[in-house]
């Protein structure tokens, strides 16, 4: 039953947020990214602190040790985003996947699928390891994670549309993009199911992962933003997608 809810919330949210993604496309404009962006950080870290660390902490034998390993993991995603060019693009803001030369490149979509690839794969392997320790952990997780998806795809379609591919072929890349979130799951589900002792440590890399999306990549792009108005805006969203979880995290306890 577990497996079928990880296979059904991967597959769930991928076609979700593609869908988003292409309708917002359409219309998109810098004021609708941020505030999508902003929701994005609210609800991943409302679902770090409020829900993934404290099973972690749950779980764990030492306290330290977990965030000993939530430190690792920042510097393992860190390491990640230098070694495979692993950027999560946003609308404008995103310093790899700008309008300058390195669209021009024709190596640049391939570094995008590339980084894609690994990106859901991971994320696949976080949904699982929630939705192992707990059913009601496994959907914050999903929400924090999709809530990110969705701004990412936006980023992504625009940048093979603007490598010159047409939309529907920058969608399918985006769709091969998202299968790999569900293999990266069931693979954690057959792994963990026989060595169930390392769903700790997962929950803890699950903390960082988040944490270092929403503070290394989506807040700074937030700060280029400086006007009052919209930075009150970011502020609220960030606070309702805080809320969000909280919502989730009272309703389903």
């Amino acid at each position: 039953m577990v497996l079928f809810w990880i296979i059904g919330t991967c597959l769930a949210g991928a076609f979700l947020s593609l869908l988003l993604a292409f309708l917002f496309f359409k219309k998109a404009n810098v004021n609708i990214v941020t505030n999508m962006v902003s929701l994005s950080v609210g609800t991943m870290l409302g679902a770090v602190f409020l829900e993934i660390l404290p099973h972690a902490l749950d779980q764990a034998t030492d306290s330290h040790d977990t965030m000993f390993i939530v430190l690792i993991g920042l510097l393992v995603f860190f390491s990640l985003e230098k070694l495979l060019i692993w950027r999560h693009c946003h609308g404008d803001h995103c310093e790899t996947h700008s309008h300058d030369t390195q669209l021009k490149n024709n190596k640049s979509g391939s570094l995008v699928l590339i980084g894609d690839l690994s990106h859901n794969f991971i994320d696949g392997i976080l949904i699982a390891s929630a939705f192992i320790y707990e059913f009601e952990l496994g959907l914050v997780t999903a929400l924090a994670i999709y809530a990110h998806q969705i701004p990412q795809e936006m980023g992504n379609i625009s940048i093979f549309v603007n490598k010159g591919l047409k939309k529907n072929k920058a969608i399918l890349l985006n769709v091969i993009a998202n299968i790999t979130m569900t293999i990266g799951a069931v693979i954690t589900y057959i792994l963990i199911d026989s060595a169930g002792e390392i769903l700790p440590v997962l929950l803890a890399f699950t903390a960082s992962n988040l944490i270092y999306v929403a503070v290394s990549d989506l807040i700074p792009g937030l700060h280029k933003r400086t006007e009052i108005k919209e930075s009150s805006m970011q502020i609220a969203m960030i606070l309702i997608g805080v809320m969000i979880v909280y919502f989730f995290h009272t309703f389903l306890h």
